[in-house]
């Protein structure tokens, strides 16, 4: 029996509406000061409904990430074939242990020796070169956090994010793909300080009282 509850949903308007129930993975890095574009307080105001999350759908690069996530889903079977890939439009993973804890998932993989892992995909415009170096060798925290929050939903045993970074070279679009592979028993000690702070977030979230500020490293 796996350790979450699926939630199927018609279209993607109740599927938004299911994502404001608890910490989604795009939520988690909010929690520990590791989100460059919304602080604790502000994730804590949202989610008691004391102030609306900014619509950012029309943005251009949200579009792109969006329309853009099946075909490299595609292409990322197409380049590792010994990978099962699934994917279920409009779904939402919560933890039985921890309901406010729950998932959306870009994909779900199975390897050749029958374990689950999580597929990650990111589209990045790089405009600086201060942004490809949050890229090199690591992920970005934020993500780093969001793929976390993904294994303490599902109890998997890796994540591979597959991120394509696009820059523009004059006329034209360059775009470079990289893979970064996370093995759930590397980072046992990141998850047990991921859940704990989530837990403590909630908490707050529960009672109403305001948490301390965490400001985010720049």
């Amino acid at each position: 029996m796996e350790p979450y509850k699926i939630y199927d949903f018609e279209d993607e308007k109740a599927w938004l509406k299911g994502r404001l129930n608890g910490i989604g993975g795009s939520d988690a890095s909010a929690v520990v000061g590791k989100n460059p574009y919304k602080t604790n307080i502000e994730l804590f105001e949202e989610k008691t409904g004391r102030r609306i999350a900014p619509d950012i759908s029309e943005k251009p690069y949200v579009i792109y990430g969006k329309e853009a996530e099946q075909f490299i889903r595609e292409l990322f079977r197409l380049d590792y074939p010994q990978y099962q890939v699934t994917h279920h439009e409009f779904r939402i993973l919560q933890s039985l242990e921890y309901p406010f804890m729950q998932a959306s998932l870009d994909g779900e993989l199975v390897d050749q020796d029958g374990r689950k892992g999580i597929l990650e995909i990111k589209t990045t415009n790089i405009l600086q070169s201060m942004q490809y170096e949050k890229w090199k060798d690591r992920i970005p925290d934020n993500y780093y956090i969001q793929v976390l929050h993904y294994l303490l939903v599902t109890g998997y045993e890796f994540v591979v994010l597959r991120a394509h970074l696009r820059s523009n070279w004059g006329t034209d679009v360059r775009t470079q793909v990289k893979h970064y592979f996370i093995e759930r028993a590397e980072v046992q000690a990141d998850l047990d300080y991921l859940q704990k702070e989530e837990i403590k977030f909630w908490k707050y979230v529960e009672s109403g009282r305001k948490p301390p500020l965490i400001l985010p490293e720049i």
